[in-house]
């Protein structure tokens, strides 16, 4: 009798199993389709029905169990040993320990299939067992010669493993058979240059490059050879060259950026900047997120000012619309000193919408520096009817009553935002304001409750902290109280001059002088001689311990720096001149 082809036989199968359903009758055994199937061919059966539910159905499960059908009916079958590999590969890759031995067995299964070879090489480098991969990886340049990631791999595995010269000479021989490919030879420069052999290293990237010279990548590897063996005119100029060929390529552009920043040619690599700036391929966000690194340093942000300047108005005419371009921009005119200009640009995203609140923060921060309240006032009122939930502009409303000293109307404001307040830090940062406020308006009694209650809200508040301890040092009530006030300040932020300062003085009011004088000692360092309140301390303290002269020194600081009551100075020296009558007329500083 002639046999049906297998083709066929599958075919009759499937249709057959189309019309199972519509045969059976009442209380009919029924026996599954695999029992119909000859023996000779029942795996080649359980294979196909798992390639079509993990094909068609998406069933990796399913098409999992009729494999291992597969395999328990014949377990040399090569096929679904390699595809219930893969289905757990692609499936579970937990299941790693299982994939590597499935794969390993179906290329031992078939020795010339080099899929089931390729899929257990990749198995065990997923699994980190490099010696066994390298072995595979080297059965694959054999069978299948002319694929040259075969090559890579193996050299690469050969890296893994710390054995150079052999990956040198795996991808020797991938030159001879491909030709020059260059992620195979940008492997053999590194390789080269980390086993010190420059000088062949530099041969093959010139090698390159002459083969192919428009190819800016080839230049970049041959720039960074030059650099690595310090001949870097050599290396300038051909970096130079890699950009001209590819003046919009982000990796060129980078590289070269990079290697002018590591030589601190700081001109040429901000003009590589721009170039980056100017590029559609680098997002926006990379670009604020390069203008921010330039300008943190700013000792670099004023010697580069002009290229600086640039960069930042490129942005501002390429992204007109972007909110952190915007903002940018007018951070940089604002350190630029241009405060108008930055006003202009803030006053005119005022009405972008949807409305951005940092727009409307800054414009209000800026009148308020410049103490215009009326206009800030109209763009607080903007603010709360776009932003009508939100506590911010509430709290702004208040800044700018107490800001005007009317003390009364700020405690108002500040009490109207607490119902917006979503959170129990802002909720004490608010009691901490209305706190301000009554000290202000000369009620301490409530100041210290409205402080009392911004840290149930949240107890650590340094600015109230640092507040509150200082009002009770100045009426020289509490001061216990007052220093451990302080003290938690300190251990808050200890690097804060203001704070160092209030702690020092509850120090002096205490009489523990010298504990005082060592602790404005380091707040005065921290300040860098800026605020005239603390040299005014300083000088009492010093005073106070017998430091007459240096007293003297820092009052005359203090008066110079523009403190507030002139009067309250020439006041301290004409005392210190009633206790020493020996002292000369020229120590008393003119009104």
């Amino acid at each position: 009798m002639k046999k049906r082809p297998v083709s066929l036989l599958l075919l009759s199968l499937l249709f057959c199993t189309a019309f199972a359903g519509g045969r059976r009758g009442a209380g009919a055994s029924c026996p599954s389709v695999a029992d119909t199937v000859p023996d000779s061919v029942r795996s080649l059966y359980y294979y196909t029905e798992g390639l079509k539910q993990r094909q068609i159905k998406g069933d990796t499960v399913g098409a999992a169990a009729s494999f291992r059908a597969a395999i328990g009916h014949d377990t040399t079958y090569a096929p679904a040993y390699y595809e219930l590999a893969a289905t757990w590969g692609e499936s579970a890759p937990q299941r790693l320990d299982e994939v590597i031995r499935l794969s390993g067995t179906a290329s031992r299964l078939d020795t010339t299939n080099k899929w089931y070879l390729q899929l257990y090489g990749q198995s065990l480098v997923l699994g980190s067992r490099y010696d066994r991969a390298t072995e595979v990886y080297r059965r694959l340049t054999r069978l299948d010669p002319r694929n040259a990631d075969h090559y890579r791999l193996l050299a690469a595995l050969y890296e893994q493993l710390q054995r150079p010269t052999e990956a040198l000479a795996v991808l020797d021989t991938a030159t001879v058979r491909f030709g020059r490919l260059a992620p195979l030879e940008a492997m053999k420069q590194r390789l080269l240059l980390a086993t010190g052999q420059y000088e062949r290293a530099t041969r093959e990237a010139e090698a390159l490059v002459a083969a192919e010279p428009y190819e800016a990548s080839h230049r970049l590897a041959l720039g960074q050879i030059y650099e690595r063996t310090g001949r870097d005119s050599m290396a300038q100029a051909t970096y130079s060259r890699a950009v001209a060929l590819a003046p919009g390529d982000l990796t060129t552009l980078a590289v070269v950026g990079d290697y002018y920043n590591r030589k601190r040619n700081y001109r040429a690599f901000l003009s590589i900047t721009r170039r980056l700036f100017e590029s559609d391929a680098l997002s926006v966000e990379g670009k604020v997120s390069q203008f921010e690194r330039l300008t943190s340093d700013v000792r670099f942000y004023r010697e580069y000012y002009l290229q600086i300047n640039e960069l930042a108005e490129l942005l501002a005419l390429k992204y007109p619309q972007d909110p952190s371009v915007a903002d940018l921009y007018g951070q940089h005119l604002i350190a630029s000193g241009e405060l108008d200009k930055a006003l202009s640009l803030y006053k005119a995203h005022t009405s972008d919408r949807p409305a951005v609140k940092r727009y409307f923060t800054m414009v209000i921060d800026i009148e308020s520096y410049k103490q215009r309240p009326d206009s800030a006032e109209r763009y607080v009122q903007e603010a709360q009817r776009l932003f009508p939930d939100d506590a911010e502009f509430r709290i702004a409303r208040g800044h700018l009553h107490a800001y005007a000293k009317r003390y009364n109307e700020a405690v108002k404001s500040y009490r109207a935002s607490l119902p917006y307040a979503t959170t129990d830090s802002l909720r004490g940062v608010i009691w901490g304001y209305i706190g301000d406020s009554y000290y202000g308006a000369g009620e301490t009694r409530r100041c210290y409750k409205a402080y009392d209650r911004s840290l149930r809200y949240w107890l650590e508040n340094a600015m109230v902290l640092n507040n509150y301890a200082y009002f009770l040092a100045e009426e020289g009530r509490r001061l216990g109280e007052a220093l451990d006030l302080s003290g938690r300040a300190v251990a808050l932020e200890g690097n804060n001059p203001t704070y160092l300062d209030t702690y020092g003085w509850v120090l002096y009011k205490l009489g523990r002088i010298e504990e005082a004088k060592k602790t404005m000692q380091l707040a005065i360092s921290l300040d860098g001689g800026r605020s005239a309140d603390l040299q005014l301390h300083y000088g009492d303290i010093l005073a106070a311990s017998g430091e007459r002269f240096m007293a003297e020194v820092y009052w005359r600081k203090a008066l110079e720096n523009g403190y507030e009551d002139p009067e309250a100075i020439s006041q301290r020296f004409e005392r210190l001149q009633a206790e020493s009558p020996n002292a000369k007329e020229r120590n008393t500083p003119r009104k």
